[in-house]
């Protein structure tokens, strides 16, 4: 059981690379202009990869995704060229909330620092 998660987090670390590579060098799709891959999850059968990505403009994430997915038979053949492997695996693109919960965060924990010190005095 270790070894096939080992294995499946391998995948997804080289898929992370080659997909950031063929985005940024590949595509020609002005969309997709400034995608960042932030991270990728593979099924433990490596049959489906979840790629997580985000840009510079929040608000374009969603147009990227979409851009992505219309992109994906084009991105799996190419990954299929530059990857030694049986059968490469399914695309699915999602938008990466990470980097906004983070900020979220700290804005509660400064909110929660505030009204702390606002209390002492």
């Amino acid at each position: 059981m270790a070894r096939e998660y080992d294995r499946a987090q391998r995948v997804a670390s080289q898929l992370q690379r080659e997909l950031a590579e063929l985005i940024r060098s590949e595509l020609k799709d002005p969309r997709v202009d400034w995608v960042t891959v932030d991270d990728v999850e593979v099924s433990r059968d490596i049959s489906v990869a979840k790629v997580y990505v985000s840009t510079l403009d929040p608000e374009q994430v969603g147009i990227a995704v979409e851009a992505l997915t219309a992109a994906s038979p084009f991105l799996r053949r190419e990954l299929g060229k530059r990857l030694h492997m049986r059968s490469i695996p399914q695309l699915r693109f999602f938008k990466d909330t990470a980097i906004e919960r983070g900020i979220r965060m700290t804005q509660l924990l400064e909110q929660i620092a505030k009204e702390r010190e606002d209390k002492d005095d």
